[in-house]
């Protein structure tokens, strides 16, 4: 059996080296997205950045850039898989390989079970679990043959707590979860390790409407241990964790970032 001492280069900062690796983003424009994306960037890796619009990615690629790092912007339907294949395509393409998946394109509806419309429940779970099998699917079948890859797919609390008005985000992300599963037991002897990371309420521009509601903003505070929401800096060891070397024996898992709030 090898051990760390037969293998130095496993010791120390290399761990989580991510140089010479190419990275998706999905949802790469704004929020959580932006940020991981960044992280990555200066833990060495390429980007390609997706989401349906290209307007706020070109920005984030020229921070990208500015780390020493090489960027491309693809903008992206996840919900069509025609688009999720050429983008893998494309990723190959321009960067020349593919290492990494971060499924974190999303979308949600905040309305009671029995006010939400059937399109409405619809367009969540299409975008945010059928876009992410998508696109799974398309980096799952590159990374297989290739013998190698990370997926990385974006849960949430609501994975595996509930909160009213969340009916649609809530299945869509507990989707998220066992898909995570099935797809970390399917190619776990192929090289590829599938897992998802599942954040509480972060501070970004993005939830600033309910973070600027001060019943919403204490009932958070108050339900997390550490009494205080996410800052979205505080995201970015688990991702990097993910997609590096240090995390080649697991698979299958959901990591919270969520301050305690699971563990009550």
């Amino acid at each position: 059996m090898s051990t760390s001492e037969d293998r130095p280069e496993l010791l120390g900062t290399q761990l989580f080296d991510l140089s010479g690796r190419v990275a998706i983003m999905t949802g790469a424009g704004r929020g959580l997205g932006h940020t991981m994306a960044l992280a990555l960037g200066a833990a060495g890796a390429d980007l390609v950045l997706a989401s349906r619009t290209a307007k706020e990615l070109h920005s984030l690629g020229r921070e990208i850039e500015e780390l020493g790092r090489r960027a491309v912007v693809v903008p992206t339907d996840v919900t069509s898989p025609d688009a999720c294949e050429a983008l893998v395509k494309t990723a190959i393409e321009e960067l020349g390989r593919l290492d990494v998946l971060v499924n974190n394109a999303g979308t949600n509806v905040r309305k009671a079970a029995l006010e939400i419309t059937p399109d409405e429940f619809d367009f969540v779970v299409q975008t945010n679990l059928k876009g992410y099998f998508n696109c799974a699917r398309a980096a799952g079948r590159h990374f297989v043959e290739q013998q190698s890859g990370k997926i990385i797919n974006l849960s949430s609390i609501l994975g595996s707590v509930a909160l009213p008005n969340q009916a649609a985000y809530a299945s869509s992300k507990g989707g998220i979860e066992q898909l995570t599963k099935v797809l970390a037991v399917e190619w776990a002897t192929e090289g590829v390790q599938v897992n998802s990371l599942a954040p509480t309420y972060f501070e970004t521009d993005l939830t600033r409407p309910l973070y600027d509601d001060p019943e919403r903003r204490a009932f958070i505070e108050e339900r997390t241990p550490v009494g205080r929401w996410g800052q979205p800096h505080e995201l970015a060891g688990a991702v990097i964790f993910l997609a590096s070397s240090a995390s080649d024996f697991v698979t299958g898992q959901v990591l919270h970032v969520d301050g305690g709030w699971t563990a009550w």
